[in-house]
């Protein structure tokens, strides 16, 4: 049988209030039963001709060996040892009731190795009971052996009848004692695994909660980058091409029409890539309508784009292509996207950007310059924190700051060991 000692951490949880009112019952109808039991033993003669105790010593004896019951799960190591007490006393005085005390003493047994936290003071406990039952055993069979008016059973030879009827009480004694130790135990054990189990359980529930609030955090902060980067790409544009069209509506009416036309595209696109958004948004990740479009293979109309809203652009693509998942080419594409807006936005009228993709052995990266006047302090705003979140949602680093002649640098490198290559992205 196994022993645990005090030192384990872990406690069984008390009993409940159904549990303890259930106790109540259990010790209530074992009364019952007890007190049933004497009265038909009495009327058996269970033990022969011997005068018996009347019958109220056998309603007192019923309610000692039963009443304890009822707090078994608060007091467990008291009431065995009651019910152990009680027991003896009976049985001395030959009430007859042979039944439902032999399970009481059984209940007691094996609620102190079911409910006693301290595993070795219940060890010692039942094993107190246990040495007392077999001592008192072995006196009482002393006694039945040198009794000279007991002939019911032949004591003639080395295994008489007599012998045999004692063997079989000690056997009986042991495996009963034995299974309310074992089972005791048994279900100590398994309360412990069922409370380690529930525990375990109720932390999942939390961590699938701080999950749930964690992944629509991340779905705000991607939502709101990607719209950032759609609508400030865009009405940057149109900034700049209205500020064109103002400036010379009165002396060149044909450049502001123009103009006009371009502020016009620009605003369509926008729509157009915010509607492709929201329509990502709201496919599901396996849907391939909802998948994005966006791929580094579209640089060159990024540029493009850039060159005809006033910000003279060049590309260049150094070494092969690598075949690089969608949430990297989003990104890549992105960052791009974002630092020829901050230029067109800050470099002044006379800005000129150059945009370098290199594909290397071991790395892709993006390098973004702008000309331009001299930026004396940098603020932190959302582009800048967007493109750091799309580096190291790729697994790379950025590195962003002005040019001590003039201008800014924006440099995205992502190690192709590191790439998701599993990964997805919401784009446009």
């Amino acid at each position: 049988m196994p022993v645990h000692t005090p030192e384990r951490s872990a406690h069984r949880p008390p009993p409940t209030p159904r549990e303890l009112r259930n106790d109540v019952w259990l010790a209530a109808a074992l009364f019952l039963g007890a007190v049933l039991s004497a009265a038909l033993g009495a009327v058996a003669g269970i033990f022969g001709d011997t005068e018996v105790p009347g019958m109220q010593w056998a309603l007192l004896y019923a309610l000692g060996i039963t009443a304890p019951l009822a707090v078994r799960r608060r007091y467990p190591e008291a009431v065995v040892v009651a019910i152990a007490l009680v027991f003896f006393a009976g049985v001395s005085a030959r009430i007859p009731e042979v039944y439902v005390s032999n399970i009481a003493i059984f209940i007691g047994m094996y609620t102190v190795g079911a409910w006693v936290d301290n595993r070795r003071r219940a060890v010692y406990v039942r094993a107190a009971v246990i040495v007392g039952m077999f001592v008192w055993l072995l006196i009482t069979t002393f006694q039945a052996a040198i009794d000279p008016s007991d002939e019911a059973l032949s004591r003639a030879g080395l295994f008489s009848p007599f012998a045999a009827f004692m063997l079989i009480q000690f056997l009986v004694n042991a495996a009963f004692f034995g299974g309310a130790f074992y089972m005791g135990d048994r279900a100590y054990a398994a309360a412990l695994s069922r409370a380690a189990l529930e525990e375990r359980t109720r932390e999942l529930e939390r961590e699938r909660e701080v999950t749930a609030a964690q992944a629509v955090a991340l779905d705000r902060v991607r939502i709101a980058r990607e719209l950032h980067d759609v609508v400030a790409h865009h009405v940057s544009a149109m900034g700049v091409q209205a500020g064109a069209a103002r400036a010379v509506l009165e002396k060149d009416p044909d450049a502001a029409r123009t103009a006009l036309i371009a502020v016009e595209a620009s605003a369509r696109s926008a729509l157009h890539d915010l509607r492709q958004l929201l329509e990502t948004l709201r496919t599901s990740s396996g849907d391939s309508e909802g998948e994005s479009t966006v791929h580094l293979s579209a640089l060159d109309e990024l540029v493009q784009y850039a060159n005809d809203n006033g910000l003279p652009t060049t590309l260049t693509v150094i070494g092969d292509a690598v075949d690089l998942p969608d949430l990297v080419q989003v990104n890549v594409y992105r960052v791009a996207q974002e630092a020829l807006t901050n230029a067109r936005r800050h470099g002044g009228p006379d800005a000129t950007a150059d945009v370098r993709l290199r594909y290397g052995a071991d790395a892709v990266e993006l390098e973004v310059s702008n000309s331009g006047r001299p930026t004396l302090a940098v603020r932190p705003g959302l582009g800048l924190v967007g493109m750091r979140e799309r580096a190291l949602a790729s697994g790379g680093t950025l590195d962003a700051g002005p040019r001590a002649r003039g201008g800014f640098l924006v440099r995205l490198r992502v190690p192709l060991e590191r790439v998701p290559v599993s990964a997805t992205a919401v784009g446009s």
